[in-house]
């Protein structure tokens, strides 16, 4: 079973999804449906994005189900490793999984991320150091990077 909660975020509706155990997705909405979150998972989920959002928190540790291929979950592991407030290109995560020439496929793999915030893909950007692709939208990836570091600042 599928429960399903939400949190008012800065940058709008959160709706997030888990199992019993784990996380499984993050997306950005516009209305609430059904609020069932009677797992656990998804309490500690609310409470470390009000942390995140409110700057007391730097990474997150919430068990999560990462749906995907295996490249798709190397580059999502890859995303996990980049520290808070930096930012590196898809070039730089093609990299890091061995992969050099597969920067294409790293994008298609952060536009797969159905755990944005939670998995940070709003930390990739383009090589020419400029924001590109983002399913919540380029103003809430701006937003991320500019919360993260103004908190990284103090």
């Amino acid at each position: 079973m599928q429960a399903i909660t939400y949190y008012s975020s800065p940058i709008g509706l959160l709706e997030l999804t888990a199992n019993d155990c784990f996380l499984s997705g993050v997306c950005f909405v516009e209305h609430r449906r059904a609020d069932n979150h009677k797992v656990p998972i998804l309490e500690e989920a609310l409470q470390q994005l009000h942390e995140y959002f409110n700057g007391k928190r730097l990474n997150f540790d919430i068990p999560l189900h990462l749906k995907g291929t295996d490249f798709q979950k190397k580059v999502w592991t890859a995303l996990q490793k980049i520290s808070y407030g930096d930012r590196v290109t898809y070039k730089d995560i093609a990299i890091a999984i061995g992969n050099p020439k597969a920067f294409r496929a790293v994008g298609n793999a952060n536009n797969k991320n159905k755990l944005p915030i939670i998995i940070p893909c709003h930390r990739v950007i383009g090589s020419n150091h400029k924001l590109i692709g983002y399913e919540g939208g380029l103003w809430r990836k701006q937003w991320l990077l500019d919360h993260e570091k103004a908190i990284k600042k103090t």
